[in-house]
């Protein structure tokens, strides 16, 4: 059955676990956490980053999760905890759930880039 955004996204954010900027904030003192910003590089480019984090814009996230893709990016590992984030929540539901379904069992939604910062959680140029 065709479903809308809105459907797709209260679905997303029904098993993707969200955080808040504190929780996040706690979960990134440990070294096995693996932060992604799906935002497009050109947000990132205006905005900068969270610091560490690995930007995989939302279009490529399931190539560079896939162990048998050749765009694959060995940051991924099933092992770690990763913190999913965008510009405000909606991408990155949408990405952990597709990283569930992928097989990845330690999957959090942080929410917007904007709210994070100004919780204090570090960030740095794109650059």
């Amino acid at each position: 059955m065709p479903q809308n955004v809105k459907q797709m996204l209260a679905e997303a954010n029904a098993v993707v676990p969200k955080l808040s900027p504190a929780e996040a904030a706690e979960k990134l003192r440990s070294s096995e956490v693996l932060v992604v910003d799906v935002r497009d590089p050109t947000e990132v480019q205006q905005t900068g980053k969270l610091k560490g984090a690995l930007n995989v814009s939302r279009g490529m996230l399931e190539f560079r999760a896939d162990p048998e893709s050749p765009y694959y990016n060995p940051a991924f590992n099933k092992d770690k905890t990763i913190l999913l984030h965008c510009a405000s929540g909606g991408r990155s539901a949408l990405a952990g759930k597709a990283l569930q379904e992928m097989g990845y069992t330690k999957v959090f939604n942080i929410g917007g880039f904007k709210e994070l910062a100004e919780a204090g959680i570090e960030a740095e140029s794109a650059t």
